[in-house]
């Protein structure tokens, strides 16, 4: 304003005052001017007469957002209404970015024409009622922006967008921008300065800015109690306290502050504003399985187009307790549901593991594979690329180990079989090459300890089993005294047993059996649910199976007494008997072949089923299993039967058809350990 005054009036003393330049002065600038204020004037008023009962979602929006914008393109109201609806049906990051625009250049113009009116709306009941609409759109520029930025990974333009609004110091905190903050600081939590200019260079001073924030928020909103109760009522205060402690809580978890952790999802629980998945993974961290599965049941509203974590840590869970078929159903009914949106990787990794631990390795690998080229979104959650990607490689790399397993299960004699040799070479360089990339992706994350080493972690997207599985090829006496530590100091007395559980594994790959024997007999004995009325740190016979197994795994392998190997084997096919197939161990089964047993093709399939690595024996005192063969036109049908030698059903009356002998042996023994598959074999080529 001050540079054109100065232009004016060397102007007119140039022309020395001139009438007809001062004639052609207010015409160049005043009379259009005016003119143009009145157009908008007029185009505004028509724009917001139009808006009304059209919400920015419906269908018709874009071609409103178009004409508000032929209307007045200066006026922010188009623009928000083609950005809001561009959101509304974004799923991918093209959508998000392409939404971002002319959500951007509402916030602008809203503030250049608004701002003050924004910034004075508290000043008085009547300047509330007046720009009560201004408000409501800024809001909802603000929360969409917010989300925007987050589902692209632009936590920086988010945190400069609410330190602008926190500059504002509204009387009431609508934005919950301490809470806000606290999120950005806790979800980038791994980066430093040098990613995002307001974050600080260590995890530790992250989370404390976090936490600093939502202390901040609860001290404003306490500050400015009163007025607000004049204007809202005695218990506006409550809500925006209890959208903070919601924060809290999941920052005291992460922290493992339990105790803190547990206060807040109670004040939340009582004030009906508890998030039930976030509640669970707390159980679930603190080793109550039981009551993880119930709250993830409790189904609640979940963002559009974002991750729904119950479904994938609940088939975690399910695992946990070898409840490995209902994993599989749980996943793909989620991935059927949700198709090819964000959370859609996420949901292929908890299917491709649910099939791992069922010993179906051919649809755990397509699925992984799907995972792997799926372009992820991490919306609605703090779970990250590079998590994702860590956890697809090491179920890749158990995947890789099962199958050179699984070569020798079909074939006693492997090593005698070039084609067999050929195979478990080419997968031990697979096995090295991936081994690579994952020490050197655990070199370079700073949260390892919390992701990988601590067990149960918040924010930790691989199983025990899976560390466990990791860490065994890892520096064993480090790992030893890092785990009898853990389990001196950590507070969850429920997982006390998992990490001697580890140390007892890491003692047997270092090959002392004696000591890992005492270890483990110590651990069966402290956590035998029969042995006293105290349940803390017991075995859950629901969801703690797979525990069980690799209990029994380590003392059937560190025994040197036949009877005893003997009852730990078959407690290990009672726990888990999936997992027997990849143990390394001989199985003892008393086999019964029934029916057609003078077919040639059915001979054919006994012959391969005992070329497998099992041990057909005559005894009571072993799992019990039986075959039935019969024949229709070309197709045979076989029923299976499996019983653990405490006459619990594995498998019972389990149907599969083929019609050529190829490949079916070795299908059939690994149906005898409870592992799934299609009633109808295709034979391999």
């Amino acid at each position: 304003m001050r540079q054109s005054n100065k232009c004016t009036i060397y102007c007119l003393n140039k022309l020395q005052g001139s009438v007809v330049c001062l004639l052609l002065i207010w015409c160049l600038f005043l009379v259009p001017q005016k003119t143009i204020a009145q157009i908008n004037e007029q185009a505004r008023y028509e724009i917001d007469a139009k808006r009304i009962g059209v919400n920015p979602e419906d269908k018709d929006a874009l071609p409103r957002s178009r004409e508000f914008i032929r209307l007045d393109s200066t006026y922010y109201v188009g623009w928000m209404y083609e950005g809001l609806y561009k959101f509304d049906r974004s799923s991918d990051y093209i959508g998000y970015k392409q939404a971002l625009v002319p959500l951007q250049k509402a916030l602008r113009l809203l503030q250049k024409d608004y701002e003050p009116k924004i910034k004075n709306i508290f000043s008085s009941i009547n300047a509330f009622t007046q720009n009560a609409k201004r408000y409501e759109d800024f809001y909802a520029l603000i929360n969409t922006l917010e989300q925007c930025y987050n589902n692209i990974e632009m936590p920086d333009s988010t945190m400069a967008m609410y330190s602008r609004v926190e500059s504002y110091e509204l009387q009431r905190d609508f934005f919950n921008i301490g809470s806000i903050k606290a999120w950005q600081y806790h979800r980038n939590r791994f980066f430093t300065s040098t990613k995002y200019a307001f974050l600080k260079n260590s995890i530790k001073e992250n989370e404390d800015m976090a936490f600093k924030e939502c202390y901040k928020q609860i001290a404003y909103i306490k500050k400015n109690k009163s007025i607000n109760d004049y204007w809202y009522g005695a218990n506006q205060s409550d809500d925006d306290l209890l959208t903070t402690y919601h924060y809290l809580a999941i920052l005291h978890d992460y922290n493992q502050n339990y105790d803190s952790s547990k206060y807040y999802y109670q004040l939340l629980i009582d004030g009906g504003r508890v998030l039930w998945s976030n509640y669970a993974n707390m159980l679930h961290e603190t080793g109550d399985f039981a009551g993880a599965v119930e709250n993830y049941a409790k189904r609640q509203e979940v963002r559009k187009f974002a991750l729904s974590e119950p479904d994938y840590f609940l088939p975690i869970i399910f695992v946990y307790g070898a409840h490995t078929k209902e994993a599989i159903n749980l996943a793909q009914t989620k991935i059927n549901e949700s198709g090819s949106t964000p959370g859609f990787g996420w949901y292929n990794i908890s299917l491709a593991r649910s099939y791992l631990y069922d010993g179906q390795l051919d649809s755990c690998e397509l699925f992984l594979n799907k995972a792997s080229n799926f372009k992820e979104l991490h919306i609605g959650t703090t779970l990250t690329q590079s998590q994702y990607d860590f956890t697809i490689n090491i179920l890749q790399l158990q995947l890789i180990d099962k199958k050179q397993t699984l070569i020798k299960f079909y074939n006693t004699g492997w090593w005698y079989s070039p084609s067999s040799l050929f195979d478990i070479i080419g997968l031990k360089i697979e096995k090295l090459t991936l081994e690579y990339a994952i020490a050197n992706a655990m070199v370079n994350n700073p949260e390892r300890d919390k992701l990988v080493y601590v067990l149960f972690c918040s924010e930790a997207t691989v199983s025990y089993d899976e560390s466990m599985y990791l860490l065994k090829d890892f520096c064993l006496s480090f790992f030893i005294k890092k785990y009898d530590d853990y389990a001196k100091y950590d507070t969850r007395k429920n997982l006390i047993k998992y990490y001697q559980l580890f140390a007892a594994k890491f003692v047997l790959e270092d090959g002392d059996e004696d000591a890992a024997l005492l270890r483990a007999e110590k651990i069966l004995k402290e956590t035998d649910p029969n042995n006293d009325s105290n349940n803390e740190g017991k075995i859950d016979p629901n969801y703690e199976k797979l525990f069980q197994y690799r209990l029994y795994e380590i003392l059937a392998q560190s025994s040197n007494d036949d009877l005893r190997i003997s009852n730990y084997e078959n407690k290990c096919f009672e726990s888990f008997p999936q997992l027997m197939l990849f143990s390394g161990m001989t199985t003892k089964i008393n086999l019964n072949f029934v029916g057609l047993q003078d077919d040639d093709v059915v001979k054919t399939v006994v012959e391969d089923i005992k070329d497998c690595d099992i041990e057909i024996v005559k005894r009571r005192d072993v799992p019990q299993a039986e075959i039935q063969f019969y024949k229709k036109g070309k197709t045979y049908q076989v029923i299976i039967n499996v019983f653990d030698a405490e006459g619990n059903p594995i498998v019972s009356n389990g149907e599969f058809l083929f019609t050529q002998s190829n490949g079916v042996g070795k299908e059939l023994a690994t149906r005898l350990f409870g592992k799934g598959g299609c009633v109808k074999f295709e034979n391999p080529i």
